[in-house]
């Protein structure tokens, strides 16, 4: 049988108020308080408390302070990337980003889904997760915010504003809510 931390990461029903997903967020809590509070001037110093709190980060990556990242075990972030302040990453399923991707202020990425059709089972504080996966070179605009399960192509720029529902292909500018693709780029 699997844990509600098993079923979770797989985007299974779980319920999130589990003890051990309980602790796990209290410990990203303190992580990110300690992320948040550290001197904004050492940024090697940033860089080691995420090193050690994410999945992955890769060389040359900064991430600006007011950030919030729920569990950090489901993140992986690639080189040379850049997140300004206060972003959000709700990792209760995987968050794959890719090298060279850049993200305007209060982006979103957000893999948590509660039911809509049974009221019951939302209340009950049912969820599922689904993952997002962001490819290279990928630009955001500030405020974007990313719905579960979506997955943005390499060299993708979306404007500022936007709310990605559905998956974008490589190669393209989208903007609005939902965002939708502009033109070829």
């Amino acid at each position: 049988m699997l844990t509600n931390r098993e079923k979770m990461i797989i985007g299974e029903p779980y319920l999130p108020a589990d003890p051990e997903l309980d602790a796990d967020r209290r410990r990203a809590w303190r992580e990110m308080a300690r992320f948040n509070a550290h001197d904004p001037e050492d940024l090697d110093g940033q860089y080691a408390i995420l090193k050690g709190f994410v999945a992955e980060i890769g060389e040359n990556t900064t991430l600006m302070q007011r950030l919030q990242i729920e569990y950090g075990y489901n993140t992986r972030i690639g080189a040379n990337s850049f997140m300004n302040y206060d972003c959000i990453i709700l990792d209760c399923g995987p968050v794959t980003i890719g090298d060279n991707t850049m993200m305007g202020p209060r982006v979103q990425l957000l893999t948590a889904q509660h039911p809509v059709e049974d009221h019951e089972a939302r209340i009950a504080g049912w969820e599922t997760t689904a993952p997002i996966v962001i490819g290279d070179r990928v630009w955001f605009g500030g405020g974007v915010i990313v719905c579960p399960g979506v997955t943005i192509g390499n060299n993708t720029v979306v404007g500022a504003g936007s709310v990605v529902t559905r998956d974008l292909p490589d190669h393209v500018l989208a903007v609005g809510n939902p965002a939708r693709i502009v033109r070829k780029i």
